[in-house]
Parts: C-alpha cells; sequence; structure tokens
C-alpha cells in the first residue's frame, strides 16, 4: 500500500523518528548505496527551488536510483491537461513523485489518483521535507526535542505550519512571534503560542528560526510586510536571549539586513549550513521510508 508525504501528520512518531535515525545513519559512514537501485523519482515542480531540487536529485543518484525534474511549463499539465491524468500516467511509470506546488489541494488531488508515493516537496499550507530536515539536524546536535521550546520569528506560513504539526507529534513548544494581523485566525493549536514579542518567545528557547518576510506570491505586500516584521529581525544580540546551548536555524534562502542581521551567519551557533546538507539526508531516509 502506497503511503503519500503530503503534512508530517501522515506518518507517525514512530516513523518519522525513524527516519531520522535512518538518515543519520547513511550520513555517517558513506554518501552512496545501491538501495533504489532500478527505481525512478518524477519530480514536478510549479516553483521555482534549490535545496528541494537538487537535494532530491542527489539522493536518489547516490542511493542508485534515478530522478527526473519536470517543469509544468514541460509537461501537457501546463497546457491544459487535467491533474487527475498526469497523476495517473506519471504514477503508473514512476516509483515516486515529488511535487512543488502553489496549492495544497494540487497535492491532494494528484495524490488521490496517482500509484506512487507523492511527496510535497513545497506547498502554500506546509512544507515536511524542511521540517524533517531541521528536526535531523536538532537531534544530530543535541539529541531529541521532545519538552524543548522552538522560537519562531515570522508569519504562520507554510514552514511554520508544519512546525506545528511537529510541536504536537514530538511534543515540543512552539513560539510564534508576529504581528497580530499576520496570525492565524484559528490559533487553538497544540503546543503552539502565539505572541507579538519576540523577547518572550525568544527567552529559552533551544530552537531560533525564521523565514523571509516576504515569501512567493506576497511581493504586492512587500513593502508593508518589511515594515510590520522589522522589530522581529533575529541577531546575536537577541539570539542571547535564548538557552545559551541554542542553535539558529534558517529554510534559506535568506535576505541579510531583513529577518536576520548581517553577520548572524557567522555565529557559532547557526548551523545553518548543516541545516541546508541535511536537506540531502533527510530526503534518503523519506525516500527509503517510502520506497522499501
Amino acid at each position: 500500500m502506497k503511503q503519500n508525504f503530503l503534512n508530517l501528520s501522515d506518518l507517525g512518531k514512530d516513523t518519522l523518528e525513524g527516519i531520522i535515525e535512518n538518515s543519520l545513519a547513511i550520513k555517517r559512514p558513506s554518501k552512496r548505496g545501491t538501495s533504489l537501485s532500478g527505481k525512478y523519482l518524477a519530480m514536478i515542480f510549479e516553483k521555482s527551488s534549490t535545496r528541494t531540487r537538487v537535494s532530491f536529485e542527489v539522493a536518489m543518484n547516490q542511493l542508485g536510483g534515478k530522478a527526473s525534474f519536470l517543469s509544468v511549463d514541460d509537461l501537457h499539465l501546463g497546457r491544459g491537461e487535467p491533474v487527475e491524468d498526469t497523476a495517473r500516467v506519471i504514477g503508473s511509470m514512476a516509483d515516486c513523485v515529488v511535487l512543488r506546488t502553489v496549492n495544497h489541494e494540487t497535492q491532494i488531488e494528484f495524490s488521490t489518483y496517482s500509484t506512487c508515493p507523492t511527496i510535497n516537496g513545497l506547498s502554500d499550507l506546509s512544507h515536511p521535507c524542511q521540517i524533517l530536515a531541521d528536526l535531523l539536524t536538532y537531534y544530530e546536535e543535541k539529541g531529541p526535542i521532545e519538552g524543548k521550546k522552538v522560537c519562531w520569528s515570522g508569519d504562520f506560513n507554510n514552514v511554520c505550519y508544519s512546525y506545528a504539526e511537529a510541536a504536537s507529534i514530538f511534543n515540543f513548544e512552539l513560539y510564534v512571534a508576529c504581528p497580530e494581523e499576520y496570525q492565524p485566525k484559528d490559533k487553538d493549536l497544540e503546543n503552539v503560542t502565539f505572541t507579538e514579542s519576540l523577547e518572550e518567545a525568544l527567552e529559552g528557547s533551544d530552537i531560533v528560526t525564521t523565514d523571509v518576510w516576504v515569501s512567493m506570491g506576497n511581493e504586492n505586500e512587500k513593502e508593508k510586510r518589511e515594515k510590520s516584521f522589522l522589530p522581529y529581525q533575529i541577531s546575536p544580540t537577541n539570539l542571547d536571549k535564548a538557552n545559551e546551548k541554542a542553535m539558529f536555524l534558517h529554510c534559506l534562502p535568506a535576505i541579510k539586513g531583513q529577518e536576520v542581521s548581517a553577520d548572524l551567519f557567522n555565529d557559532k551557533r547557526s548551523k545553518v549550513w548543516t541545516q541546508a546538507e541535511n536537506r540531502l539526508h533527510a530526503q534518503k531516509g523519506l525516500l527509503l521510508e517510502l520506497l522499501k
């Protein structure tokens, strides 16, 4: 029976922890193998990508499989073919599909008609692959995240949504610091606290993380967002308010001088480059789980 990965909640805590542990085991001794020899991964992207695309391509290659990048402009999907028809055809040929879409509904529709597993490489709702890498980074450096505190500075976007899912699954506290107008209407989320105070969110945090103030699709709000989020920039100075052993993460790309100070990535508490590399290892663990 196929298993999709459209959100973190599609997999149970034990399965997710198994993926993290396997990803770490794969990372340590060798980057290559033949576990996915003969397997084919199709990647269909409506939006641009650096880390998601490269990490999945390299992961499949290093595990002995093959991957192809399929821009929507190169498919009949971009010329009006129904998602259902494309899903039926590609699902009958590929062993797994990674979708990066504008709307999450496309993920749901595609996965409904595809006979092979569908992985959400990003949608307007969530970004579970990113959080899998973030959890791997913390686990690798510090151990289990249960009972810890995570500070998110920024609006409740797709990455933050997946952090909220993780807070419930892994039983840690997530504090979301952002202006009231950018907080969701429904704030009744397990282990999630919304605040307009960055200082409150930072205090005692074990992970401090953020994202760009103007995401793809929000360009028309650029000036307003930059002004609203100016008090929420993360710098080495306000990072001092977190736990003394806290780590800083960023899903990238970053705009230095906006959500992060120009010098933050050089701070010893920043694990951004390890986090970025761990996209590769987390994708390997995920692919091995879904294609086993």
